[in-house]
């Protein structure tokens, strides 16, 4: 809810915890118009993120008319799903995520012998690494613009992924907590995540290239301009100015707005789906509730720039 919901004290902490009112749920930026599509199809898999495109084979060629559309659909939906992309391959691959930019490596995934594309695979060795709430690559000075996300071989059931709108996130927060935040940054690191099995030897090695970097707590989307909440679970520490009691509960409170089911679209995967994703304007979460199933895909993250 924004502005003037009435809030529902938590009978142990004393505290709001569950605003009552109507919620913004807008697909676009605030004066943005909805986009025009003569090739692609879109069908909705909520009225405000998440749309499943048809007409489209992956595999051919993307002419410029193509590419548009495509790119206009992920500013407008913010993340786009394709079904039965049986011949899409490792080049293909690389070619739709060229659309929006360069391929970016994730410094803690391995990456084939293909350009730019990182093989995820999740079975019983896994169990219980999954999941949070997350942008990826928060914790780098330019986060990924997007991510490329192909399912390669899939549970019979389970396998999830969700994906959260942080614009709609944002638009709801009270007016009291907007003006709060205006004008905060935030310390992103990948230390307490990605560094918590590793040595100190390590990383001392790994912080001469990626220190803690800091971004908006709100930022502008870089091609929308809309108003976005940045700020994830996993990789934002701490708010930058604020004593550390302060910081930890504002902090703790605008992560959770991303668990809000209202903000979310989920996907049920199958063998040959793609999603494209803004990793900019979403989080995302994958369900793992598939043991003793595997689970493989593989992903391309788009190189990104600076929030502001």
């Amino acid at each position: 809810m924004a502005g003037t919901g009435v809030a529902t004290p938590h009978p142990v902490l004393d505290k709001p915890l569950i605003r009552f009112g109507k919620r913004i749920l807008e697909r676009t930026a605030p004066g943005t118009a909805p986009g025009e599509y003569r090739i692609l199809g879109i069908h909705p898999l909520t009225p405000h993120i998440g749309a499943e495109i048809t007409g489209v084979d992956l595999s051919q060629p993307i002419g410029a008319d193509l590419a548009d559309e495509l790119r206009q659909a992920l500013l407008e939906w913010k993340v786009i799903f394709f079904r039965d992309q049986r011949d899409f391959g490792p080049e293909d691959h690389a070619a739709l995520a060229g659309l929006w930019g360069e391929p970016e490596a994730n410094p803690f995934f391995p990456t084939g012998d293909r350009a730019g594309v990182s093989r995820l695979a999740k079975d019983a060795m896994a169990v219980g690494t999954e999941n949070i709430w997350h942008s990826d690559h928060s914790f780098m000075a330019a986060p990924a613009l997007g991510s490329v996300l192909r399912a390669v071989e899939i549970p019979a059931s389970g396998g999830d992924t969700l994906w959260a709108d942080m614009g709609a996130a944002y638009d709801n927060l009270p007016d009291a907590m907007k003006q709060r935040i205006e004008g905060l940054t935030a310390e992103h690191d990948w230390v307490p995540t990605w560094g918590a099995t590793m040595a100190q030897d390590q990383i001392a090695a790994l912080r001469q290239t990626m220190p803690a970097v800091e971004h908006p707590v709100v930022v502008r989307h870089p091609v929308t301009g809309r108003r976005l909440l940045y700020v994830n679970e996993p990789f934002t520490t701490r708010i930058v100015g604020l004593d550390e009691e302060e910081g930890r509960e504002l902090l703790h409170e605008l992560v959770l707005q991303a668990r809000i089911p209202e903000y979310q679209v989920r996907f049920r995967w199958q063998p040959d789906s793609v999603a494209i994703w803004d990793n900019i304007a979403v989080q995302h979460y994958a369900i793992n509730d598939y043991y003793p199933q595997r689970r493989v895909m593989e992903r391309i993250a788009i190189a990104g720039v600076p929030l502001s």
